[in-house]
């Protein structure tokens, strides 16, 4: 019989207790922040009609990355890349009884089919964060502080990352000036969406734009100084953020932005890449034949984010979610160790009770290799004495104790 291997699918992670602490972590952290800006928290299946993304995100996405295939009825469907579409599909489905504005947030799992590599895997988790039906510049400067309050949320000073912000708008009025047709338009959006990675950008401008290209290239490198940037970066520093800065260069890959368009970024060498990113998209719902209902948010990648703790120093340590595990030392005593940990559960602690019968030492160096704080073996001695020693594993510290008492001082301990 073939023996079938034990690695996971390429691109993806089993999360293992440790592994799962920290995305707990993450996700959590993420949540808390949301939910103390007013945001409320949904969710929806991971499977979508294909056609849904072929229709707002982006060609190479949809082309290269998605995993897609036919069901057994004959749909074509596609797991999430990204949660937008999806989100847009349920506010337009309800556009007539939710009430505007709604603050909402996720934190869905999506898949790629993309080369994996260090701050991209096939699956990851994207918290998204959204505020539909507000059009103005207000909600713009909600969603970025919020951005900004996430990452300070895990330690993080405002010189280990940058917020750096654009306007779609801005380029509107460029290809205006610059009397660039609607067809390059697109076509020259992708390119600066690229422009870091290609090496002679100039040169590809003009093979898209001809005899345009200089004078494009001007109005690109004076558009810092535009009217809307220079509001968006004044609004914020009133609000404290102090690094949120002006980056023309920032275009986000999605067809769908309309307006203001921002990326979180990693200043340490060793990390520097973007972490968070969004915008505003007034016109997603159009698709659905609803109304317009002005949007703006943002979403934040967890391979990212953790690689980021982790290069800051800022990943929190292990914590158990055990707090006593009871070594019982022969069969005699399982009853009496059961009957007190059924006592202490029924007091909120977190108990579990290793029958492995083993010396009292494999037991405690056991816990001890799980963080579990403190210990208790249990034997003929305890069950006669109806008391237990319980031991401290950091501190060394133990104390006898009668099981009555046993609750308050590990509360006591914890604190």
């Amino acid at each position: 019989m073939t023996k079938l291997p034990t690695e996971s699918y390429k691109g993806v992670r089993d999360f293992y207790p440790r592994d799962k602490f920290i995305q707990d972590y993450l996700l959590n952290t993420v949540a808390q922040v949301c939910e103390s800006f007013g945001y409320e928290s949904y969710h929806a299946s991971i499977l979508e009609n294909a056609n849904l993304y072929k229709a707002k995100t982006s060609e190479e996405i949809v082309n290269e990355q998605t995993y897609t295939f036919e069901d057994r009825g004959g749909r074509e469907v596609t797991l999430r890349p990204e949660m937008t579409p999806t989100t847009a599909r349920m506010v337009a489905a309800r556009s007539r009884e939710l009430g505007f504005p709604l603050r909402w947030y996720s934190l869905p799992n999506c898949f790629r089919y993309e080369r994996p590599q260090r701050g991209r895997l096939r699956e990851f988790w994207q918290p998204n964060v959204d505020i539909f039906g507000s059009a103005g510049i207000d909600a713009d400067i909600e969603i970025l502080a919020l951005a900004h309050k996430v990452m300070t949320s895990f330690g993080a000073l405002e010189s280990d990352f940058e917020i750096r912000i654009n306007d779609r708008r801005v380029f509107e009025q460029i290809f205006d000036a610059a009397d660039i047709d609607t067809g390059t338009r697109k076509s020259v959006m992708s390119l600066l969406d690229r422009r870091a990675k290609i090496d002679n950008f100039e040169s590809a401008l003009t093979e898209l734009t001809g005899d345009k290209a200089p004078q494009l290239l001007t109005l690109l490198e004076s558009a810092a100084t535009n009217p809307l940037l220079e509001e968006l970066h004044g609004r914020l520093i009133e609000l404290g953020i102090t690094n949120a800065h002006i980056d023309t260069s920032i275009v986000r890959g999605f067809d769908y932005y309309t307006g203001m368009v921002f990326e979180v970024f990693d200043t340490s060498p060793e990390n520097k890449r973007a972490l968070a990113g969004g915008g505003r998209y007034d016109n997603l719902l159009e698709m659905f034949d609803v109304d317009t209902i002005p949007t703006v948010g943002f979403a934040v990648g967890d391979v990212t984010l953790r690689d980021f703790l982790e290069t800051h120093n800022l990943l929190p340590e292990y914590v158990s979610p055990t707090e006593i595990m009871l070594c019982v030392l022969n069969t005699e005593a399982t009853k009496f160790a059961n009957t007190i940990a059924t006592a202490l559960r029924e007091q909120d602690i977190h108990v579990a009770v290793n029958y492995s019968y083993k010396k009292a030492g494999d037991q405690i160096k056991l816990a001890d290799k799980k963080s579990i704080p403190f210990v208790a073996c249990i034997g003929a001695q305890e069950v006669e004495s109806n008391k237990l020693t319980v031991k401290h594993l950091a501190s060394g510290d133990q104390k006898e104790l009668s099981i009555e008492d046993v609750a308050d001082h590990i509360f006591t301990q914890e604190l």
